[in-house]
């Protein structure tokens, strides 16, 4: 019998000037080091020469080149499934890195946490990438930041993946990774032996009849009652009705 697990991919991004710190946070380094012992693995890849295998100098860079107000870094967020071990999860992330990020420099940091509501564990990668193609053309920290020149791309910086996309385009490209992203990860469970499987749709595509979530934060979480948490995670689970259409 097939049972569901828990679904979570999001896409972020973060403007000129947040890059380094938030690199610092996935990475549990400085104000964050408090927090190191839910750090279970990281890694870089894609950086120009100039950055020197320093993922650090990289985002230092997109957070002084990028033009003003300008998008320095996106980042992927997705929870690992908790039936798979840690390297499995691992090899998972390997294998999404390789097919979402492409020639784009890139830093990811794997985090173990448990549910503040339920105890369980939490791990997810934070995988943070830059929109800036690699186009084989060698330039300095300030020139891979300029604007796109299409006609002498010499003269210009790195053109962004996402340059010249409407709302309408990037929003399907979305819809089409979190589908790709179900199907590696229940590519995972199957060849590891799990039943469970994960379903990147809406719970009303699924056919479930629930109301969406909403987030709650520690501190909302450490004032509810043992009963409160009770009828929350008791509300997570599909109706009777639901689960025989289904």
């Amino acid at each position: 019998m097939t049972t569901m697990a828990s679904f979570h991919h999001s896409v972020k991004s973060g403007k000129r000037g947040a890059a380094a710190e938030h690199a610092r946070y996935i990475t549990r380094q400085g104000k964050h080091s408090s927090h190191v012992d839910e750090l279970v693995d990281t890694g870089h890849g894609n950086l120009p020469e100039w950055a020197s295998d320093d993922p650090s100098k990289f985002w230092r860079a997109a957070d002084k080149y990028e033009r003003k107000n300008g998008t320095a870094y996106r980042e992927h967020e997705i929870a690992l499934p908790n039936e798979l071990t840690l390297e499995q999860q691992q090899e998972l992330v390997q294998t999404i890195v390789g097919e979402f990020i492409g020639r784009k420099p890139f830093q990811f940091a794997v985090h173990s946490t448990a549910s503040a509501l339920a105890g369980e564990a939490n791990t997810h990668v934070h995988l943070m990438f830059s929109d800036r193609l690699d186009d084989g053309i060698d330039r300095d920290p300030k020139k891979t930041f300029k604007r796109f020149n299409a006609k002498q791309p010499h003269g210009g910086g790195r053109r962004k993946d996402s340059g010249g996309k409407n709302r309408l385009e990037l929003r399907d490209n979305l819809m089409a990774l979190r589908e790709r992203c179900a199907e590696m990860q229940n590519g995972a469970l199957a060849r590891s032996g799990h039943a469970a499987r994960v379903d990147h749709r809406s719970l009303q595509a699924q056919g479930i009849e629930r109301s969406p979530e909403w987030h709650l934060g520690p501190a909302q979480i450490r004032s509810m009652s043992d009963a409160e948490k009770e009828r929350y995670l008791s509300a997570r689970q599909p109706s009777e009705s639901a689960s025989a259409d289904a």
